[in-house]
């Protein structure tokens, strides 16, 4: 510890040579994903979440969309720090994983896919698509980050 104080440098050395674009992305989709669900916890309440997750396991259909969300959130996750260790295929995933997200929300949406767990409310589908592009343009301001600038695409090719 004494090292650290007379130095004063932090043990990671490694992250200097992330580029920022790079490590703002990754930071923001842990950050958005864990705040994202401590508001909705603190919302709902201890009670409505697990009535939320009984009603989840109601019907077999029901049960493989939540699980199959919770894995993508873990999935998310895994990308982010994939992303912050210069692994490409965690921007690849991660934007494979907004793609599926956003098609899925879009077909239930639309009331194309039975049941209707995650959805958004909305009277057409232009209204809709406005609603579920507003929502997700955080991830595309993320994507924008790992994909468009020069010293990202350059970080994640020399790894």
């Amino acid at each position: 510890m004494s090292e650290v104080l007379k130095e004063g440098q932090a043990a990671l050395k490694s992250s200097s040579s992330v580029p920022v674009p790079v490590l703002v992305a990754g930071t923001a989709i842990i950050a958005t994903r864990l705040l994202g669900v401590a508001l909705q916890a603190h919302e709902l309440g201890l009670d409505e979440v697990l009535r939320f997750v009984h009603r989840s396991a109601q019907a077999w259909d029901s049960t493989l969309i939540f699980i199959a969300s919770q894995l993508l959130f873990f999935f998310e996750l895994r990308c982010a720090i994939a992303v912050m260790r210069g692994r490409n295929w965690g921007r690849w995933g991660f934007g494979l994983s907004q793609l599926a997200i956003v098609f899925y929300l879009f077909i239930a949406s639309m009331g194309w896919v039975y049941p209707e767990l995650f959805s958004v409310s909305g009277e057409n589908g232009q209204q809709i698509l406005h609603l579920l592009i507003s929502q997700k343009l955080p991830d595309l301001l993320v994507l924008l980050l790992l994909f468009v600038p020069a010293s990202s695409r350059d970080f994640f090719r020399q790894r």
